[in-house]
């Protein structure tokens, strides 16, 4: 059976759902603004026509560089009935990031805040933009109100590119992961099964919209789904546990989805409060590993397992512990539907042992075709139609999977492989420690050393000597850290995830 666009999948759901409410936008912990389903298919009509009107094609790039607001959401909405390709950036990007990447994009059109539009102006004057204040109440932005709801129908493809999401570039220049509507339907059809989203759900919303986490797993799942979203402005705890804990019919949350930072946020805002969440039937967590201690740590705060999945940029998402079913922590569960998995040795390209750890690779109906604008990276990322995700991770007895390293933050020290990983678990067994980042950095005699950066509990005395003698109880010599230094928190980048170049550079 053809896929549908995404953007007649959207309007089926909207139309479906009529004048019920679909997402109530929050600003500071407070409503400002409530839309229907019915609303939200009007309006993306309404917007899809003023982006025709303003010379927006089938393919053309639209970046975003705004707020997460409601205006955005439109706007997404109508690219995806008229074929265009939306370039969601993080709206915090400085100059010289805003530079490279919109180059790169190529955009028909940008959306930016007042202040970003004078320095997209300064970057390039001929770039088109479209100032736009989502800091404004939705129904206060007119703009495109006043266009019709009937807009040019355009032929779009289950192949045809609908979102290009800039993978976080950790090692090198960011690359646009092109993903399809074939892409983006499958995927969000794959949660909405796996997780039993419907209409009955009210999702609470504290994720950004420029990364595939906040906009395709949460959001394009809940309203597919035709569940009621509470849309924070931003991440806060006070927030967060306010909206959480109310329990006033159409208001009660029932999903939450963040990543394990946000969770350790959520934690230490409670401190010993136990607020009785017993309304929320899913809580899940991905974008960064979670420790089995926070696993331990959630289920006893929140009063249920947390469920937890992994998923790419380039991919959506592949894996999730079960909905029902013996959720193991420190596991990202099993594949999803449709998706074929292998462990492979990367130095061969063949099958290892089962049990053995290897890279993982994907084949599936949600796996990108590619980077935007890169030939070179993307044959480089795929083998024979294989997507070589670049992660290490092995299989249990029971089928469950596991991630143990990603390839490239490798250590090798006097010609061993190690992994920073295995020296983080032990690590972060230690009672007095909250988690840590292990990197190689250069070295005269062994072309790297192992060095770790360590977070501890308020309270504690721990000394390096502590870690040092730890890790030698439980790792090969060297395998330990040489240098231990404690930092009050690691560096992450905006979904949770500790950036290795950065930790280096504390060393």
């Amino acid at each position: 059976m053809e896929v549908e666009s995404l953007g007649n999948c959207f309007a089926k759901s909207f139309l479906k759902q009529g004048k019920r409410k679909g997402v109530t936008f929050l600003r500071a912990g407070e409503i400002e603004s409530e839309i229907s389903y019915l609303q939200l298919h009007q309006d993306s009509n309404r917007m899809a026509r003023a982006f025709q009107e303003w010379g927006v094609a089938k393919t053309d790039r639209v970046v975003f560089c705004i707020q997460k607001s409601l205006i955005f959401l439109v706007a997404h909405l109508a690219l995806q009935k008229i074929g265009a390709i939306a370039v969601p950036l993080n709206p915090g990007f400085k100059r010289s990031e805003l530079d490279y990447l919109l180059k790169d994009a190529d955009p028909k059109l940008i959306l930016a805040e007042p202040e970003k539009a004078d320095l997209i102006k300064e970057i390039d004057p001929g770039l088109g933009v479209l100032v736009v204040d989502a800091q404004k109440p939705y129904g206060d932005i007119d703009f495109f109100r006043k266009a019709s709801e009937e807009f040019s129908q355009v032929a779009i493809a289950p192949d045809d590119p609908g979102l290009i999401i800039y993978t976080s570039g950790t090692t090198g220049k960011p690359k646009g992961a092109i993903l399809t509507h074939k892409n983006l339907v499958h995927d969000a059809a794959n949660i909405i099964h796996i997780w039993e989203i419907s209409e009955t759900d009210v999702l609470c919303h504290a994720l950004p919209l420029f990364h595939v986490h906040g906009l395709c797993f949460a959001l394009h799942t809940a309203l597919l789904a035709g569940a009621h979203v509470l849309m924070l402005d931003q991440f806060s705890p006070q927030g967060v546990i306010h909206v959480l804990e109310k329990n006033e019919g159409e208001y009660t949350c029932t999903v939450f989805m963040a990543v394990p930072s946000m969770y350790g946020k959520l934690m230490d805002y409670l401190g010993d409060r136990k607020p009785d969440f017993g309304h929320m039937r899913l809580w899940t967590s991905g974008s960064a590993p979670l420790l089995p201690k926070d696993f331990k740590r959630i289920t006893e705060t929140f009063g249920k397992e947390p469920v937890e999945r992994e998923g790419m940029s380039e991919t959506g998402m592949n894996f999730s512990n079960p909905l029902k079913g013996n959720r193991k922590p420190g596991s990202i569960g099993f594949p999803l539907p449709d998706l074929a998995v292998r462990i492979v040795n990367p130095d061969t390209g063949q099958n290892v042992a089962p049990g053995q750890t290897g890279e993982i690779w994907l084949k599936g109906p949600a796996v990108t075709p590619g980077y935007w604008r890169k030939p070179e990276e993307t044959a480089a990322t795929f083998e024979q139609g294989w997507f070589k995700t670049g992660d290490l991770g092995n299989i249990d007895k029971d089928g469950y999977y596991y991630l143990t390293d990603r390839i490239k933050h490798i250590i090798i020290s006097g010609g061993e492989n190690i992994s920073p990983k295995e020296v983080e678990v032990v690590i972060n067994r230690l009672q007095d420690v909250v988690e840590s980042s292990v990197v190689g950095i250069p070295d005269e005699r062994w072309g790297e050393k192992v060095v770790a950066a360590v977070v501890t509990r308020r309270d504690s005395n721990m000394k390096s000597e502590d870690i040092r003698a730890h890790c030698k109880k439980h790792l090969h010599d060297w395998k330990c850290p040489k240098e231990v230094v404690f930092v009050p928190e690691l560096p992450r980048n905006t979904m949770g995830k500790v950036l290795k170049e950065e930790v280096k550079k504390i060393f």
